[in-house]
């Protein structure tokens, strides 16, 4: 069917939300990385989906919190930018019983965008809780449309797009046809390698880590080979990641090896080194480096 409508729509919330776990049901496969600790999304992911003959391109961006480095404010710049210029904003919040700080610093910003508001984690809460929240949020701002829903489970999750067509104008494809999202290969392995250390790590530790992904290659044969840079900042972290007779980068190799090997329908050869690069998130220079542009 041909495209004759288009826009952009910016996924916002506070970290843990469930904003990537959002976006990779409204796909229907994984383009953004998810896990159990806050702050794991640092750059914006965009999604391009189509329903009927309008193109969705959802643009999902880093938990809005208070930074405590220059990554942190990096991570809040592309928050702020990414509700600029947009068609219509999603705030993603949790069932609970009040607007909190985040929230209310993003609907600051939301005065002259059309705005859904989506209640994640329905599954964990009473329904009839459901409406003292939306009374709650109604009084703080007046969104276009209240969508309960569940990311995890996938209820209420299609009705999104039913709310946010309105707002859609009309007007090309933007992304061609068969294109999902802008995130280059290399980019989604990096963060593929990331998620597994936010599974396994604690603390600290895996959000002081960055992935470089040095080398992607086909062999003849069909073999992928990957080779990836962890870069940490502190030698004792250093230890960490590799684990003790280098368990950890096991662990963390064999569930990416898995993974790769899905995706690319073949065999994978992946090696990875550790290597440290001291408060690298405070060092514009070193954020240059890694694609974090201040």
């Amino acid at each position: 069917m041909e495209i004759k409508k288009s826009g952009l729509i910016a996924l916002i919330g506070r970290p843990n939300v469930g904003k990537s776990t959002l976006l990779n049901k409204l796909a229907g496969e994984k383009l953004a990385i998810v896990s159990d600790k806050p702050q794991t999304t640092r750059v914006r992911i965009s999604a391009a989906l189509v329903r009927g003959d309008t193109q969705f391109v959802f643009l999902d961006t880093p938990g809005f919190h208070k930074p405590k480095n220059r990554l942190g404010e990096y991570m809040i710049k592309t928050v702020r930018e990414s509700t600029d210029g947009v068609d219509a904003s999603v705030l993603l919040v949790e069932p609970a019983a009040r607007v909190g700080t985040p929230e209310t610093l993003l609907i600051e910003r939301l005065t002259d965008t059309p705005t859904v508001l989506a209640i994640n984690k329905i599954d964990t809460v009473k329904k009839e809780s459901l409406l003292a929240i939306i009374d709650m949020y109604g009084k703080a701002f007046k969104f276009a449309a209240v969508v309960p829903l569940s990311a995890r489970n996938g209820d209420g999750v299609e009705l999104l797009f039913d709310e946010l067509k309105p707002f859609i104008p009309e007007g090309p494809a933007l992304y061609p046809e068969g294109q999902v999202t802008d995130q280059p290969e290399r980019d989604f392995i990096a963060e593929l390698v990331r998620e597994k250390l936010l599974r396994h790590l604690d603390k600290e530790v895996p959000h002081g880590t960055a992935v470089v992904v040095e080398a992607l290659r086909e062999r003849d044969g069909g073999l992928v080979e990957i080779d990836v840079v962890i870069l940490c900042e502190k030698a004792s972290h250093k230890g960490i990641i590799i684990g003790r007779n280098g368990a950890m980068l096991k662990t963390v190799g064999q569930e990416m090896r898995a993974e790769l090997e899905e995706m690319y329908e073949g065999p994978v050869l992946f090696k990875s080194w550790v290597k440290v690069r001291e408060d690298w998130r405070n060092r514009p220079g070193q954020l240059k480096d890694l694609g974090f542009e201040m």
